[in-house]
């Protein structure tokens, strides 16, 4: 396994208090009731344009408000899961390559990157852009520009849209449980691999 694509939020960093005070933002802003716990879970992962899609008739304006919090405030409210910073320097040295592929605004990435002190980690960063809508997108431009052998590659992420992505592009797959995905949904998307805690991913890896 030479190539190791990873989603951001909910795998990488528990990014969940920026996205959630960014919601109430614009739902305030907006004058719409805030969704309960459980409902909010399941905006988080998906395109922005997709969360606001069931809510709003404007998703653009509603994008646009949510991300005047987050710009300003938002993208620095958040922090590594324990062992990440680990993981990622133990597979560095072990000659993989690493990318980020994330549904979140690409230019944000790179300022959450920074901010967590690990951008150092990844030879390429791709998020969502009006070309790459979702997250099939995303990797399979990554896949294409860093021409990554499909073989020799696989996607770690915390929902079910990361193993649709990597199915959906010939890759691995491993589901990670601590993030904002449930592992009974992974599994019912297929995906290859489930890992409970960051360094279990190396296990993972062995075996391939």
């Amino acid at each position: 396994m030479k190539s190791i694509l990873f989603d951001l939020d909910g795998t990488l960093a528990d990014s969940s208090l920026g996205i959630k005070k960014s919601f109430a933002y614009t739902f305030k802003k907006l004058a719409l009731p805030f969704p309960e716990e459980k409902t909010l879970r399941t905006l988080i992962g998906p395109p922005l344009e997709d969360s606001f899609r069931h809510y709003v008739n404007d998703v653009d304006t509603a994008v646009t408000i949510y991300r005047e919090y987050y710009k300003k405030l938002g993208v620095f409210e958040a922090e590594l899961y324990p062992k990440i910073q680990e993981l990622l320097e133990q597979l560095v040295v072990n000659g993989v390559n690493l990318y980020v592929t994330s549904s979140k605004n690409e230019p944000m990435i790179y300022v959450m990157l920074k901010h967590l002190k690990i951008d150092k980690y990844f030879t390429g960063i791709y998020g969502h852009t009006p070309e790459r809508p979702n997250k099939t997108e995303v990797i399979k431009t990554c896949l294409s520009s860093e021409q990554i052998n499909h073989q020799e590659a696989a996607i770690v992420g915390d929902t079910k849209f990361d193993i649709f992505g990597g199915k959906n592009t010939g890759i691995k797959t491993i589901g990670v449980t601590w993030g904002f995905g449930l592992e009974s949904e992974l599994l019912l998307a297929g995906a290859d691999y489930i890992c409970h805690s960051p360094l279990d991913i190396l296990k993972v890896i062995e075996d391939f």
